[in-house]
C-alpha cells in the first residue's frame, strides 16, 4: 500500500475543514493586495461624490452602475456571516415596513390588491433563500485537494416589471446580495416612485449592518433607452430581466450571461377523479390572487366533461360569477383590442380575429369589470365564462381575473389541449387529480419549470407550499427557480501536493 492510499483511506472530514482554513487563510493577503487596484480602475472616480447618493437613486446609468461597483469591491471584504447579517437586516425592515410598501405599489400602479401585495411582499422577504443557499464542495486524495466555490459575477443589471415590481426587486436583492453581487435596477416606469422608496429601503437595511452604501442602485428616471444602457455597458457582469418575451430576447443580444424570466400562460387540467371542492377553491384562490397579474396565476381551465358542471356548481359557490353568452361578448368587447390586420382578405371563410388585452383593464377587480356592463355585484372574486379551446381568453395571457373553462372529452385531451395553450412558455401549470398515472403523464407533457397537484399555483413559490420563494422564474434560459445560487458562478481552486512525489 501507497502513502497516498493510506491519507485516503483515514482522512476525515475535520482534515478536510482544516486544509480548506489553510487554504483560505493563505489567499486573504493576495485578496487585500488585489483590491486597491480594482478600486483605482473606477473611471473618472475623483470627479464623483458617492456619499451624496448613499439612498442608491441616482440620475444616470453611468452614476448608478459606478457607485454599485465600488460597493461590490468593497463587499469582497465581507465574509459570508456579514452578508447574511445584511439579508437579515434587509428582511426586517422590509417586514417592518410591508404595509407602507404595499400602500405605495398599490397606488403608484393601480393594479391588483393591495392585500394580496402584502402577501407577496411578505414572500419575498421571508421565504427568499439568503447566504445558506452557497455552499462550498471539496475533494481530496492522492493528488491534493480542490474546492469548487461559488463566486459572485460582480455588478448585475436586473429589469423589472409592473406586476411584482417591488417583490422582484426585494427578491432579486436578497439572492443577488447573498451571492456577493450588487445590482444595478432599471425598474418599470409605472413603479418607479414605489421602487426608489424601497432600493433607499435595502440601502438603510444594508448600512444598518455594517455593510458598503449602494450596493443596490437604480436610475431615477427608468426608460428603455436606460435599458439599452444598462445591458451595454461595460462594469455590468450579468444581465437578469423579469418580464415578457420581448424583454428577454432584448437582453440575450447584450452578448452578457442574461437570466430571462419570460411569460407564462399556465393552464390547470381538472380529470374525473378529483376532488370539485377542493379544486374548486384552489383555482379561485390562485386565479383571483392579485387579480391575476402574476405570470404563475391560472390562466385557463380544462376539465372532463362528466364533472364540468360539478366543478362549476362548486366554484359558483366559492364566490366566482358565471359570464352568460351575452355578458362575455360585452366583456370581451371591453377587455379585449382586435389586432390590426393589414394583410390581404380571405374571399371564403373569414379568418379568426386576433385580439390583446387592453391595458387599461390589466389587474382590475371582477366586480369593477361587472359594473361596466351594467352588472352590480359585490364580494365577486373571479369571472368564469365557457369557451372554446381556440378563445382568445385561452390563448392569451391575460392577466385579469377572468377565467376560461373548456369542456374535453377525458383527461388525454385536456392535456393535448392544455400543452397546446402554454405553447413554448414553459412556465408553469397545474392538475387537480387523485390519479397518479394522469399526474405523472401530464407532468412529461406540459414540462414545465412549475407543476403543482391540487393546488393552487402558488404553491410552486412557497405560498402555502413548500419550498423557497422567487419573482424570477427563468423559463427561457433555463435556470427555473432562481436564487443566490444562481447569481453566482463556480470557482475550482487546486492545491495539487505530493502529486508528482516519487513513492
Amino acid at each position: 500500500m501507497k502513502a497516498g492510499d493510506i491519507v485516503q483511506d483515514f482522512i476525515t472530514e475535520r482534515d478536510v475543514e482544516k486544509i480548506i482554513e489553510q487554504v483560505l487563510s493563505k489567499l486573504e493577503p493576495v485578496i487585500e493586495q488585489v483590491k486597491p487596484k480594482e478600486i483605482n480602475m473606477l473611471p473618472n472616480k475623483t470627479n464623483i461624490d458617492f456619499s451624496q447618493n448613499a439612498n442608491g437613486i441616482f440620475e444616470s446609468i453611468d452614476l448608478a452602475v459606478e457607485s454599485a461597483l465600488e460597493a461590490h469591491i468593497i463587499l469582497t471584504s465581507y465574509k459570508l456571516e456579514d452578508r447574511e447579517k445584511m439579508i437579515q437586516s434587509i428582511r426586517k425592515e422590509v417586514l417592518g415596513d410591508i404595509e407602507n410598501i404595499a400602500r405605495l405599489v398599490y397606488e403608484e400602479t393601480k393594479l391588483g390588491k393591495y392585500e394580496d401585495k402584502i402577501a407577496k411582499i411578505n414572500l419575498a422577504a421571508s421565504k427568499t433563500p439568503g447566504t445558506e443557499d452557497i455552499k462550498t464542495s471539496a475533494i481530496s486524495g492522492d493528488y491534493g485537494l480542490t474546492i469548487e466555490e461559488m463566486a459572485p459575477f460582480g455588478v448585475i443589471g436586473a429589469v423589472t416589471p409592473v406586476t411584482n415590481p417591488v417583490e422582484t426587486l426585494i427578491n432579486n436583492a436578497i439572492s443577488m446580495i447573498s451571492g456577493g453581487n450588487s445590482v444595478v435596477f432599471n425598474v418599470h416606469p409605472s413603479s418607479k416612485k414605489s421602487s426608489a422608496y424601497t432600493v433607499e429601503l435595502i440601502n438603510k437595511a444594508v448600512l444598518k449592518a455594517g455593510g458598503p452604501q449602494n450596493l443596490v442602485t437604480m436610475v431615477k428616471e427608468p426608460t428603455i433607452e436606460t435599458v439599452n444602457q444598462l445591458s451595454s455597458h461595460p462594469r455590468i457582469s450579468m444581465m437578469v430581466g423579469t418580464g415578457g418575451p420581448g424583454l428577454v430576447k432584448s437582453l440575450l443580444k447584450s452578448g452578457k450571461k442574461t437570466i430571462g424570466a419570460g411569460a407564462g400562460n399556465p393552464p390547470v387540467v381538472v380529470d374525473e377523479t378529483a376532488d370539485m371542492n377542493l379544486a374548486a377553491k384552489g383555482i379561485i384562490e390562485g386565479a383571483s390572487f392579485d387579480n391575476n397579474i402574476l405570470c404563475i396565476a391560472e390562466k385557463e381551465v380544462f376539465v372532463v366533461n362528466e364533472v364540468a358542471d360539478d366543478l362549476i356548481y362548486n366554484m359558483l359557490s366559492s364566490g366566482a360569477y358565471m359570464l352568460n353568452q351575452e355578458e362575455l361578448e360585452k366583456v370581451m368587447k371591453l377587455t379585449l383590442v382586435e389586432d390590426e390586420d393589414l394583410g390581404a382578405k380571405s374571399c371564403t371563410l373569414s379568418p379568426k380575429k386576433k385580439y390583446h388585452v387592453h391595458k387599461n383593464w390589466v389587474g382590475k377587480d371582477a366586480s369593477k369589470i361587472l359594473s361596466e356592463i351594467g352588472i352590480t355585484k359585490q364580494d365577486v372574486k373571479l369571472l368564469i365564462c365557457e369557451v372554446d379551446s381556440d378563445h382568445p381568453y385561452v390563448t392569451l395571457e391575460q392577466m385579469m381575473p377572468i377565467l376560461p373553462l373548456v369542456r374535453c372529452s377525458d383527461v388525454d385531451e385536456a392535456i393535448k389541449l392544455a400543452v397546446k395553450a402554454e405553447g413554448t412558455n414553459k412556465h408553469t401549470a397545474s392538475i387537480f387529480s387523485r390519479n397518479v398515472d394522469n399526474m405523472t403523464k401530464f407532468a412529461r407533457a406540459i414540462n414545465t419549470t412549475i407543476f403543482v397537484k391540487n393546488a393552487p399555483t402558488l404553491a410552486g413559490v412557497g405560498y402555502k407550499g413548500e419550498g423557497n420563494a422567487t419573482f424570477t422564474i427563468a423559463g427561457p434560459t433555463g435556470e427555473g427557480i432562481t436564487s443566490a445560487k444562481t447569481f453566482t458562478r463556480v470557482r475550482r481552486c487546486v492545491l495539487a501536493e505530493g502529486g508528482f512525489r516519487i513513492v
